[in-house]
């Protein structure tokens, strides 16, 4: 088994206030792509020295060269247009939560310009994390992670009925000519020397899991377990020869993720079954944060090859959990899962969007550092 990683985290890190800033100043033509490459750079030096700070052990470049989490592919295409609003409108639940309105008016900011669809078939015309990777090889102090989204949860951004379906029929026609963007991508990180790809595939639980979508999906004649099966085939096809004894292979699940705010919720049993067992990661990165999740039953599914990495620990809030909660958390998913093959990290990233949760710099450093001190009291090692 790849290395463990017992304290992980998913991967997107708060935007240092100076970051935010050029990245609004460069959208607005007012300093120039070069200018911005030099304050992602320090940013993201800054990020792997709280990571360094708080023990974590694996390091991420904090998605700072990206507004937002799955826009990797956006940026490394030709043939996309611009159209008014969110192309997921309609497609996924909206925001919900405390924090739900200031959610759906980010969405303004978040697509200033104009949201990206597939106007015609997308042409990739450079790498999708290829600045990044350099950066992370040149500067990190540790073993790094690239994460990616899955080719689904990417096409479901960049569709949109009447414009795309004139060149994809469908966005699973769309995903699947994503798949070899991403296995490529896979392959050069490989060659970079990555540690850890992890790859982000929402739609388990932000669509088939989903009580109300699911619902939905039926009402429009759309089969929510066939679906799961055309998704868990896409993932696979993007993760084949991703695995090895040099390169840990992930895959986190969540319910969405933009200003302290969610999209959906539900157990995890309506896809564990067939999507633990099948899809070919060495571990499942998974919300457990609040009881929207569900219970840990759904992990009896989880093979005794792969590892699960608990959510314990919120990103969307700041108030900090107990290491004991915490450790009795981990007890409770170890009726399921055996101790060995867990490890804990916050449910989900702190910024998928640009603008961030709703928590400070130092919250987030606590709850790293969270992380890290309860994987030591459970494990022995971070």
């Amino acid at each position: 088994m790849p290395q463990p990683y017992r304290a992980d985290h998913v991967g997107s890190l708060l935007r240092p206030p100076e970051l935010v800033k050029a990245r609004e100043d460069f959208a607005e033509q007012r300093i120039s792509e070069d200018q911005l490459r030099t304050v992602e750079d320090a940013a993201v030096l800054k990020a792997l020295d709280l990571q360094r700070e708080t023990g974590i052990g694996i390091y991420s470049g904090g998605e700072y060269r990206r507004s937002g989490w799955s826009n990797v592919v956006r940026d490394a295409v030709e043939g996309l247009v611009p159209v008014e609003g969110s192309p997921i409108a309609g497609f996924l639940g909206d925001w919900q939560g405390p924090h739900a309105t200031m959610a759906n008016s980010s969405m303004t900011t978040l697509t200033r310009g104009g949201a990206m669809v597939a106007g015609e078939k997308l042409r990739q015309v450079r790498r999708l994390v290829g600045t990044d990777a350099e950066f992370l090889k040149q500067n990190s102090p540790g073993p790094w992670k690239m994460t990616m989204p899955g080719a689904l949860s990417a096409s479901g951004q960049l569709w949109r009925a009447g414009i795309s379906d004139k060149v994809y029929p469908r966005r699973l026609d769309l995903a699947r000519d994503l798949v070899p963007m991403l296995r490529s991508e896979i392959a050069a990180l490989k060659a970079d020397g990555c540690a850890y790809i992890q790859i982000d595939s929402l739609h388990y639980v932000e669509r088939v899991a989903d009580k109300t979508i699911r619902a939905r999906m039926i009402e429009s004649g759309e089969d929510p377990d066939t679906y799961l099966d055309e998704l868990i085939a896409i993932d696979n096809a993007v993760l084949d020869g991703a695995q090895s004894a040099e390169v840990t292979v992930g895959m986190h699940m969540c319910r969405g993720n933009n200003r302290s705010a969610w999209h959906a919720e539900g157990s995890y049993e309506p896809v564990a079954e067939k999507a633990f067992s099948a899809l070919q990661v060495d571990r499942f990165l998974l919300e457990y944060d609040t009881e929207r999740a569900g219970g840990f039953e759904p992990l009896r599914f989880v093979p005794r090859s792969k590892m699960v990495v608990l959510g314990l620990i919120s990103s969307k809030e700041p108030a900090l959990e107990s290491v004991d909660s915490l450790r009795r958390r981990i007890d409770e998913a170890a009726r399921y899962v055996p101790l060995e093959n867990l490890a804990i990290t916050p449910q989900c990233g702190f910024a998928s969007t640009f603008l961030g949760n709703l928590l400070t710099w130092d919250d987030q450093k606590r709850k790293l550092e969270l992380v890290v001190e309860t994987a030591r009291h459970v494990w022995g090692t971070q």
